[in-house]
């Protein structure tokens, strides 16, 4: 199962939190493995090239786990402009886990 788990402050996004293996099917056709590294990884890319941050990213060797961090000094309005990026991830993800939630839970903190 895909463990999401997004950090939140004061109601704003801090980080995000992706781990485990979906297994929703055989290696190279599991579509929901598939469809939360796109909607993770795309939105990690966007919020690079249309912001202009780099977020903070650990990434697991073998694949099954992403962190990312905003990092701390953003000004406000490039910080509104991440955190709309992040939710459109986030709506997303849930309506994967939607059709999907035996192979994905999304929980914040």
């Amino acid at each position: 199962m895909i463990h999401v788990t997004v950090y939140r402050d004061n109601n704003q996004i801090k980080s995000f939190e992706l781990s485990g293996h979906a297994e929703s099917g055989p290696y190279g056709y599991d579509l929901v493995c598939a469809g939360v590294s796109a909607v993770s990884f795309g939105a990690v890319n966007a919020v690079s090239e249309l912001t202009g941050i780099d977020l903070d990213i650990e990434q697991g060797a073998n694949g099954g786990y992403l962190c990312a961090t905003i990092p701390d000094s953003i000004a406000p309005a490039v910080m509104e402009k991440v955190q709309l990026l992040l939710k459109g991830m986030i709506v997303s993800l849930e309506t994967i886990e939607r059709d999907y939630n035996q192979f994905i839970t999304i929980q914040s903190k």
